[in-house]
């Protein structure tokens, strides 16, 4: 936005005599000198300072190599808060790594893990090729496909493709992808947004890999599913989460609400931009029934349960690769919007590496997804809303 903040010299175009005094009847041309003008972020100073003290807690309590938080809002696209760590002063910028600057919500990839798992149900939902109630075999634990065996974290039987979301089953979010086959997933990873940028204005973003089907090899259909061979960036994520929170139509994030002269008065305006339909109102609305029941006492993520609001969201747990090779080391994540009725504030906090206690996603950036929402309820003022609120009926 340098070439709006920076201003305009002024000129004059003169003519003068031998002895170096103007003409004045001979001046040609005129142009006063220009304030720059104001960008106005859709960034809001309190929520900002509110995700920069709870990354900073996290970050001292769990001792990740990095995190981030966003928050947003859901039918719009704005970005209210965005936070990074390892951060710098701007006020030396000479002195910081390129490491510390890098914005890492929209330059860093990592596989998501089961927050993935929100794109294969709803696909499926929407496509009618699954109920919420359908029924599949997890295996207790182990499912042998293609010479590889895939495990859940804990053995489960007969599940629901609502009880695979808020149990987070790998291997029901397989047999989901399965039943959807190859063609109509990939047609899904592409219309939530992934393996391309955002558009948000702002440097450094990168698109993430989502790899065409041609590159896909046996397993990719049980793996991809739990967000393994894809990468893709926490702004990206919080963009489909948003999508089923609004309704199921994406939006593009926007960063900059508008820039004003040196009165207020409005240059330009940006407005939200719908990039398009990804779901069904209803099948969104059938999401959104699931991923509620992830905060419960049943669910991943009882420690993201926000007391007063109904919370939807998804856990992710994400092993990290080294060397081409899967380690114990963790990408610890969690998404959610509140009220799950009518969504005002989508969050994600997303933890690289906790190396203090517990990695599940629920356990490390459940909390702290807690403490945003808690205090972004409070200086919003929004209403309280119980667990028996139903969901709007979506049109």
């Amino acid at each position: 936005m340098e070439d709006y903040l920076q201003g305009q010299a002024g000129y004059e175009v003169i003519e003068r005599d031998r002895k170096g005094r103007e003409i004045r009847a001979l001046r040609a041309e005129e142009l006063g000198p220009r304030d720059g003008y104001n960008v106005v972020l859709t960034i809001d100073q309190v929520i900002q300072h509110t995700a920069e003290q709870e990354l900073e807690k996290a970050m001292a309590e769990f001792r990740p190599q990095a995190g981030v938080i966003i928050v947003s809002r859901p039918k719009t696209g704005e970005i209210i808060a965005m936070s990074s760590r390892p951060t710098f002063d701007p006020t030396s910028m000479d002195a910081a790594s390129a490491d510390a600057r890098r914005n890492r919500c929209i330059s860093d990839v990592a596989e998501p893990g089961s927050t993935f798992k929100i794109v294969v149900c709803s696909g499926a939902l929407n496509e009618g090729i699954v109920s919420l109630s359908d029924q599949f075999d997890c295996e207790r634990g182990a499912f042998m496909y293609a010479g590889r065996v895939l495990h859940d974290a804990h053995p489960y039987g007969v599940l629901s493709v609502e009880e695979i979301l808020f149990h987070s089953s790998n291997i029901g979010a397989a047999k989901v992808g399965l039943r959807m086959g190859p063609a109509r997933l990939y047609q899904y990873i592409r219309r939530y947004g992934f393996g391309h940028k955002t558009g948000i204005a702002l440097p450094g973003e990168v698109s993430g890999i989502a790899h065409p089907l041609a590159r896909w090899n046996g397993l990719s259909i049980t793996r991809i599913p739990m967000g393994h061979e894809v990468a893709v960036t926490p702004l990206q994520m919080l963009m489909a989460l948003n999508t089923i929170a609004n309704g199921g139509t994406l939006m593009k994030p926007m960063i900059v609400k508008s820039v004003v002269d040196s009165d207020g008065t409005p240059i330009f305006q940006y407005e939200p931009q719908q990039i398009g339909q990804v779901i069904t109102p209803r099948a969104a609305m059938l999401m959104t029934t699931a991923l509620r029941r992830v905060v419960s006492p049943e669910g991943t993520a009882p420690k993201a349960a926000v007391t007063g609001y109904d919370v939807a969201g998804k856990t992710g747990t994400a092993q990290k690769i080294e060397n081409g090779q899967y380690v114990r080391k963790y990408y610890s994540s969690f998404i959610g919007y509140f009220p799950a009725a009518n969504p005002e504030v989508s969050i994600l906090v997303s933890l690289d590496e906790p190396t203090e206690g517990a990695y599940y996603g629920g356990s490390v950036a459940g909390p702290v997804f807690r403490a945003v929402a808690e205090k972004v309820a409070q200086y919003l003022g929004l209403e309280p809303q119980t667990p028996q609120t139903q969901v709007a009926q979506l049109s």
